[in-house]
């Protein structure tokens, strides 16, 4: 019995943590685009599903064949990291660039195949184990959400003391080792057992070498490495080649230090205000962003970075001028995230520069909405801009471009009556309360009269920026485009950016309209109906068996789980500034929900008997708890402030309570084996994360978080069908 019950904490254990590991390993190896980061996360949970489903045709499960599954996931988990660092070198790749797109999804499988399925596996053996003697599935579900919780834990942890990726990898290879080894048993298993003893002392050397195998690996893909460093927001290398430092996030470029993006995004913002002289920075810089703007004579900088790792990794190799603009008397280096910055600080600003990172994730869109310029707004003097930068092209702007920029322009011109925009392959767009300059002449008289010396920024520059027809002609599509302005709330912004990315592998979808994301005034159409009505087609089909009932009961409990989780999340990030961590314990609080849910409930659930009315009233009650919950959600978004990190952990701990309890109600209802009910069950459950996770990313920025949330009060009064 106490085996069977290390079996199923450590299964959950395990496979959390290595789920974190190569989650992250992934979003390295595609430069940290958030789209395959989505994508490998459904994948893993399929995969997990198909895992549990694979072993229903297996004998009986045993200890030794649990033992046997912990022994390849110790094995193929920190395989797993070295293929992923080695994938563009295996499969071709241009340094710096893309590998072709279905290369790419084949890296992930192959990356995420092995262990994925073994969680799936180690599950449905661990629970067979344990229902043997009369347990249930829902006590089983609840141990391996314990020990999922726990791994949670570390990693939270290890992400605070700066603990890297790959000896994390290590670590939880180590303990699926160890776990092998105290689990074979029996005269009859002498090879596996030194199996396990060489590839426990095996990891525990590497383990202890983990630091210039870790650089080695990184070097693959880094010529020059100088330093390379897992942050909570992603994996920070410098690399140096003929005196050019380079510095990547999450392997894509950041930036270098012999480009002119800084001294263009500087000085054109602050060549349009008369006199600079208190200066607010949101990230970047030290790309030589302070550098340029010393040279306006402001009376003081305050540069806000959001990544302590980055600036203290960073900072020894940057050039003479950039290191000495950061130690300048006038420059107060602030380490905190921006948003709670412009919350908490009383400061006013006669110019704030948004650095931040593309609007191409949940996280860096908060920085690009309307909510956050009317933050903005509120910190500056009289007569102050605000400033920020695009990626652009330099000719020709496709629709998905068009509609990006025109989201976030609209959300700017909802705050700021004068908004310019002035495009290039990096658009710089300014926005004020007071007239901003239209043609260059004053441009060009300040440039002079400060004495700016720059390689790009010069008379004949700024007349051909504000004089040639693109400019216009930009302008008027920016403001004639139909397309919802970016919101906290409604984050239309993240899908064109999506799109953006897809277009550079397939080239047609960067002239294919998105109907309904962020398109003005368009509803959810006729073919949302057709999706209700299908869905209630389905569930009235189902009704037929009660097997068919109960799986789409659970997989439905777990989509609506996930998607409550994920508004919660992005409600919370984008209103808080909440850091790495935070996001982590909000994350746990899920599996805390989840394990009291499994466990409390089934004890309820057995207590009030097994009959069949009173037990259906259990479903009915969960559905209805499931309708609250969005009620309760739909406020805190709507909401000015969140309630803070305790009312939203207990919102998420809410949710993965409902979902277990879902699953104890459907594996006792009407079930008289226990392990007849593990794998679909468990699957369906998985199945309905997967699908809540991917289609999540679509319906957030569609209807909003609100309208995403009042959808899924509809799906749980419509899943009714399935008590």
């Amino acid at each position: 019995m106490i085996a069977t019950v290390v079996a199923l904490f450590l299964t959950g254990f395990v496979s959390l943590v290595g789920q974190i590991v190569l989650l992250r390993e992934l979003n390295v190896a595609f430069y940290g685009v958030e789209l395959i980061y989505l994508v490998a996360l459904g994948i893993w949970l399929l995969l997990t599903a198909l895992g549990t489903l694979s072993g229903r045709r297996e004998g009986s499960p045993s200890l030794g064949r649990t033992a046997s599954l912990f022994l390849m996931f110790a094995l193929f988990t920190p395989l797993g990291i070295v293929f992923l660092r080695a994938s563009r070198i295996i499969f071709g790749g241009v340094p710096g660039a893309y590998l072709p797109f279905p290369l790419q999804m084949a890296a992930l499988v192959i990356a995420l195949a092995p262990a994925g399925l073994l969680s799936g596996l180690l599950f449905r053996t661990a629970a067979g184990l344990y229902a043997e003697k009369g347990r249930t599935l829902a006590g089983a579900y609840g141990i391996e959400s314990a020990g999922a919780l726990a791994g949670g834990l570390l990693a939270t942890a290890c992400l605070r003391f700066g603990i890297q990726n790959f000896p994390l990898a290590l670590a939880c290879g180590l303990v699926s080792a160890i776990a092998a080894l105290l689990l074979f048993r029996g005269k009859d298993l002498p090879l596996r057992r030194s199996a396990a003893a060489v590839l426990t002392a095996l990891l525990f050397l590497l383990l202890w070498q983990w630091a210039p195998l870790d650089r080695r690996m990184t070097a693959w893909n880094h010529p020059g490495l100088l330093a390379t460093r897992d942050s909570p927001y992603g994996r920070i290398t410098v690399a140096a080649l003929s005196g050019q430092v380079s510095v990547f996030e999450n392997d894509a470029l950041a930036f270098e230090t012999e480009g002119t993006q800084a001294e263009i995004f500087a000085h054109l913002a602050a060549l349009q205000h008369p006199s600079p002289q208190r200066v607010l920075v949101l990230g970047g810089g030290v790309e030589g962003t302070l550098h340029e703007l010393l040279q306006h004579k402001p009376a003081g900088i305050d540069a806000v970075e959001i990544d302590r790792v980055l600036i203290a990794m960073v900072r020894p190799h940057l050039p003479g001028n950039i290191q000495a603009s950061l130690a300048h008397p006038a420059v107060h280096l602030i380490l905190a995230d921006p948003r709670r910055f412009l919350k908490e600080s009383g400061a006013a600003y006669d110019l704030i520069l948004v650095g931040m990172p593309e609007p191409s994730s949940g996280q860096t869109n908060r920085f690009y909405t309307r909510e956050f310029f009317r933050e903005c707004a509120a910190r500056l003097t009289a007569g102050g801009i605000v400033a920020l930068r695009l990626r652009t092209a330099e000719n020709f702007w496709t629709p998905q471009l068009i509609r990006r920029t025109a989201s976030i322009h609209r959300a700017l011109a909802s705050v700021f009556p004068e908004v310019l925009a002035l495009p290039g392959t990096t658009t710089v767009i300014t926005a004020s309360f007071v007239p901003l300059p239209r043609s260059p002449e004053i441009l060009d008289d300040r440039l002079r009269e400060r004495g700016i010396r720059a390689r790009q920024i010069s008379p004949p520059y700024l007349r051909y920026l504000f004089t040639n027809d693109r400019r216009l002609e930009m302008e008027k599509r920016l403001k004639e485009t139909g397309v919802q302005m970016n919101t906290d709330i409604r984050p239309v912004c993240y899908p064109y950016a999506v799109m953006i990315w897809l277009a550079k592998f397939f080239p047609k979808l960067a002239m294919t309209d998105l109907p309904g994301f962020g398109t003005e005034g368009k509803g959810p159409g006729k073919v949302w109906w057709l999706i209700g009505i299908g869905l209630a087609l389905l569930f009235l089909l189902s009704r037929l068996r009660l097997s068919w009932r109960r799986t789409l009961l659970v997989a439905v409990a777990g989509f609506l789980g996930i998607v409550f989780e994920a508004v919660l999340i992005l409600s919370y990030q984008a209103k808080e500034g909440v850091l790495y961590q935070d996001i982590g314990l909000l994350l746990m609080a899920f599996m805390a929900g989840l394990a009291f849910g499994a466990w409390t409930l089934k004890e309820a659930i057995r207590w009030t008997g097994l009959r069949q009315r009173p037990t259906r009233r259990w479903g009915f009650g969960l559905l209805a708890g499931f309708a609250l919950l969005g009620f309760a959600v739909i406020g805190t978004v709507n909401g000015k402030d969140t309630g803070g990190l305790s009312l939203t952990a207990a919102l998420i701990a809410a949710a993965g309570f409902l979902v277990a309890g879902i699953l104890a109600y459907a594996s006792l209802y009407g079930v008289r084996n226990q392990k007849q009910v593990i794998g679909p069950l468990y699957a369906a459950d998985l199945l309905g994360g997967c699908l809540g996770s991917l289609l999540g990313s679509l319906l957030i920025p569609l209807f909003g978080l609100d309208g995403t949330v009042k959808g899924m009060i509809a799906l749980a009064a419509l899943s009714v069908l399935l008590i």
